[in-house]
């Protein structure tokens, strides 16, 4: 039968059965139990709890007894601690009553230290506004009252700068301050700039007086600062302009006149006499002056393209990058009003040199002088200058002086041309005129040009000189000509009656005699082609080598070829009418001539063509190469032994072409000649060996 327990009896009983008896907190609770229970009986067993809660007592009670010394010593703390809160309590309340005593002086303290710091930032800038907007007493004495030194230039920098800084305040809400700042900055400003100008125009009468004056630092500085008033400024260039304007016209009458200290250097007129010396004297002089008073304009009106001086300088020259052309158009003006005053004397002179009829080396050594002069003068002063357009005219005059010689000497040349010499040697005048031109080569190779120039061009000068002397020798040559054709004429009618007897004879030396008349014109006109040939060669082979000259050189060997041709060619055919194969020529010509495929008539039909007439006629040529001297033209006339050879050469060398041309002809089957081989008995080979070819 079960046995039905109670809810919690059975939850305990439960609890008990499933608890482990091995955990360590059991078995220690069980070792502690067993110290203190001995007795395991009923009884005991069920005053277990009071039996433990007694033990628990007696443990605390224990615990307390332990513990009282230790609850004793910390009441005696809490004591003090309360001792200290007292204190701490009785201080606190002190420093309230003086926290109470003293917070006015703290308010009072903080607000004067306030107070303080805004009167210094007001001091501060009632400073900075005196030293940007107001002048103090010593620079506005140093403006008005004191002599110029360097506080009258810092103090005039110091108005400009208040100036600047007005136009700022101007975009302020201060603007009228700005404006009455302004205008008392303005009356300052011109009143400086006033006893400024008469002070550096009182300086600049004082460069004046001396020759060579020194520029002083405090002189540049004021110029540098009268930039700013480009009418002050205009003013004291002016001045400058006059007073050494005056100053170098005396110095160069001095020179000219008188001479340097003791007389030396000696007066420049003492070599009156001597053109080149005299002029180049001059225009050293004036170069000098112009180096010299150069250099003085630049360090006065230009410092700071020289040097610069310090801070005082560098604030009054700070546009002077933006001022450069104006100030070179300054120093322009100044350098040419200097010397504009001796630009009249020194014309005057060099136009009576001129006028004194120089020789033609001298007027052009004067001419090239005055070129060089003109260009270096440019460089330094200017184009447009008086000085420099003084020069030039000089120069163009001196130029044209020596083109005149040149034309009175042709023109002289021209009129009374020389008689051509018995041995056809060029005229004295050819020498002559050969022998200045070297000269005048020899001067312009040496002249001096400026890096900015050229040399002129020598052309026109050879042309002056030498056409003249061309065309006087061509008149001469002409005269000579016509004077040997009359001769030849009255000779030609001498012989006239035997050249008509003999007109018909097929002889050699019938047609030798009747080819006598043609070579009239021969005779005339050789001699004055070698003449023309002599002096055209007298003229080039001096001039060879000279490299201005070689146009001119060109064109002479030009001519001379033409001459030599018309030599040649009017030889040949002397040479060709003796032998009577001048006219025939034509006709052989035509026969082996591509453009006349269409001649029908063969030449053996032609009327003088036969070849009795044919043979007669080389028969005739053959004896005059190969037989006696003086059969073909030796040119023993033409003083050039190379030309000489030429012609002589080209004379044989045509006389052969001419002879093959006719071999070729008779040869030729369509010519009709029977038996050629007797016509032409030497094949082209013979006749060029004789000939020497």
């Amino acid at each position: 039968m079960a046995v039905s327990l109670a809810p919690g009896l059975s939850r305990k009983l439960k609890k008990v059965l499933e608890s482990r008896t091995d955990s360590p907190d059991l078995l220690a609770s069980l070792n502690t139990l067993s110290t203190f229970y001995a007795d395991n009986s009923l009884q005991s067993r069920r005053n277990l709890r009071s039996t433990i809660e007694k033990r628990s007592l007696s443990i605390n009670l224990e615990f307390l007894l332990a513990s009282e010394a230790a609850q004793q010593s910390l009441d005696r703390v809490e004591e003090e601690v309360n001792a200290l809160a007292e204190c701490c309590d009785k201080i606190a309340k002190a420093l309230s009553s003086c926290n109470a005593t003293t917070g006015d002086i703290i308010s009072t303290t903080e607000r004067l230290k306030q107070e303080i710091e805004v009167t210094t930032q007001r001091q501060e800038i009632v400073s900075c506004f005196l030293r940007d907007y107001q002048l103090s007493n010593e620079e506005i004495n140093a403006l008005r009252e004191e002599d110029l030194n360097e506080n009258f230039f810092k103090a005039l920098s110091h108005v400009q700068e208040i100036h600047s800084n007005c136009k700022i305040l101007l975009r302020t809400h201060h603007q009228r301050a700005g404006l009455e700042l302004m205008d008392m900055m303005a009356v300052y400003q011109e009143g400086a700039y006033e006893r400024l100008c008469r002070w550096v125009q009182a300086e600049c009468r004082r460069l004046g007086d001396s020759d060579n004056p020194e520029v002083s630092e405090l002189l540049k500085t004021a110029v540098r600062c009268l930039k700013e008033r480009p009418v002050l400024f205009k003013y004291c260039t002016e001045e400058v302009a006059n007073m050494r304007h005056n100053a170098l016209f005396r110095r160069f009458i001095s020179a000219l006149t008188r001479g340097g200290p003791g007389g030396m250097p000696r007066p420049i007129e003492v070599h009156a006499h001597d053109p080149l010396r005299y002029v180049g004297d001059m225009l050293g002089w004036l170069h000098q002056a112009l180096a010299s008073e150069r250099e003085l304009v630049l360090a006065l009106l230009d410092p700071d393209a020289v040097t610069d001086t310090g801070p005082t300088a560098r604030r009054f020259s700070k546009n002077a990058d933006g001022d450069g052309p104006k100030a070179e158009s300054d120093i322009t003006f100044v350098l040419d009003r200097i010397f504009e005053g001796v630009c009249r004397p020194f014309k005057v002179r060099v136009e009576q040199v001129l006028q004194s009829q120089p020789s033609l080396i001298v007027s052009y050594k004067l001419s090239n002088t005055l070129e060089f002069y003109s260009y270096t003068v440019s460089d330094l002063l200017g184009k447009e200058t008086a000085l420099c357009n003084t020069l030039w005219l000089l120069k163009d005059a001196a130029q044209q002086t020596f083109f005149d010689i040149l034309k009175t000497r042709g023109d002289k040349l021209l009129r009374y041309p020389p008689l051509v010499a018995v041995d056809l040697s060029p005229p004295p005048a050819v020498v002559e005129g050969v022998s200045v031109l070297l000269e005048i080569i020899e001067t312009y190779n040496s002249m001096m040009v400026p890096a900015s120039a050229k040399k002129p061009d020598f052309d026109p000068v050879i042309a002056a000189l030498l056409d003249p002397i061309v065309q006087m020798c061509e008149q001469a040559a002409e005269a000579h000509k016509a004077k040997g054709s009359i001769h030849s004429s009255r000779r030609s009618r001498m012989s006239s009656d035997a050249s008509q007897i003999n007109r018909e004879s097929t002889s050699v030396d019938a047609i030798l005699t009747s080819s006598n008349s043609g070579s009239s014109v021969k005779n005339a006109e050789t001699p004055s082609k070698i003449f023309l040939i002599n002096c055209l060669s007298a003229i080039q082979q001096p001039l060879l080598g000279h490299h201005v000259a070689a146009k001119y050189i060109s064109n002479l060997g030009s001519m001379i070829e033409t001459h030599l041709s018309v030599l040649v060619e009017k030889e040949v055919d002397a040479i060709l009418r003796r032998c009577g194969l001048s006219s025939k020529m034509f006709y052989i010509q035509k026969s082996i001539s591509k453009d006349n495929i269409d001649v029908v008539e063969p030449l053996a039909e032609v009327d003088g063509m036969s070849p009795p007439v044919i043979s007669e006629c080389l028969r005739a040529f053959f004896a005059l190469v190969s037989g006696t001297e003086g059969s073909l033209p030796e040119f023993e006339q033409m003083q050039v032994p190379r030309l000489r050879s030429e012609a002589c050469t080209r004379v044989a060398r045509e006389l052969a072409e001419a002879y093959e041309t006719v071999y070729r002809a008779i040869l030729d089957p369509k010519n009709h000649y029977p038996d050629p081989k007797s016509v032409v008995r030497h094949p082209p080979d013979h006749i060029r060996t004789i000939l020497g070819i």
